[in-house]
């Protein structure tokens, strides 16, 4: 397979602060790619450069095939973005927020479109109730299943189990680990090391601006020097390894 996302020298500054000085990564077609960092490392503004949200001022970015800069409105066509909270009308039911954006990217069959998406995401049952009436988890999984419409080759996940609470994180995991397995390419950003851990193909860590480290886990896994246990080698967790990937960043 070829790469859904590539990303050559991407520099972003707000005023006088560089927050992206330079980024570089690829992201394979049906993979779950995570990209980790602290708060304002500038996670969400690769996600809104990617999905055209904001200028690329220096550098290049492919997605699906078209550059960024270029066609950004040919980008838009094969992408979807679910934001940190769910963009979701409580007033509607569950089906009616899904045949309303069924309508609005002029499906055929709005309707049929939005059982399909119901039914995939074990909201059926819950379909014809307002989502007021509904769990974080299952707001969450909605508004997923609502970015889903239309069927985009890629979609964009910011930080999507923010303030969820455990039974919630894990119905939206397996959303997303259902998402990769119809072939959707994922982009996730997270603070949960463990959601990235759980999930992804490919995992990133972006640091004052920069990716410092790129790989699956067992490849960062070998950036950490294992410790000894009972002549038993320990692995180390992603936590372990992002705080030490980090901090010799830092020279601490």
């Amino acid at each position: 397979m070829g790469n859904a996302i590539e990303v050559k020298g991407l520099r972003k500054s707000y005023k006088n602060t560089a927050v992206l000085k330079g980024v570089d990564f690829e992201v394979k077609q049906g993979d779950i790619f995570a990209l980790l960092g602290a708060n304002g490392a500038g996670k969400t503004t690769i996600v809104r450069t990617l999905a055209t949200l904001l200028k690329l001022e220096e550098g290049t970015a492919i997605v699906n095939g078209v550059d960024v800069a270029s066609q950004p409105g040919h980008v838009r066509q094969s992408i979807s973005l679910t934001g940190q909270f769910a963009a979701v009308d409580e007033i509607l039911t569950g089906r009616e927020n899904l045949i309303m954006i069924a309508r609005l990217r002029h499906l055929d069959q709005p309707v049929q479109a939005a059982d399909e998406l119901l039914r995939r995401f074990g909201l059926t049952e819950a379909g014809s109730r307002k989502v007021a009436t509904y769990s974080g988890g299952m707001r969450r999984r909605l508004d997923i299943a609502m970015s889903l419409v239309g069927n985009p080759k890629l979609i964009f996940l910011d930080e999507p189990t923010t303030g969820l609470d455990p039974e919630g994180r894990g119905e939206v995991w397996k959303t997303v680990k259902a998402l990769a397995a119809h072939g959707t390419t994922v982009f996730l950003t997270t603070q949960y090391l463990e959601e990235a851990e759980q999930l992804a193909n490919q995992i990133a860590i972006l640091h004052e601006g920069r990716i410092i480290a790129h790989g699956t886990l067992s490849e960062l896994k070998k950036l950490f020097p294992p410790d000894k246990v009972e002549y038993v080698e320990k692995q180390p967790s992603l936590e372990e390894i992002f705080l030490a990937i980090t901090a010799k960043r830092e020279g601490k």
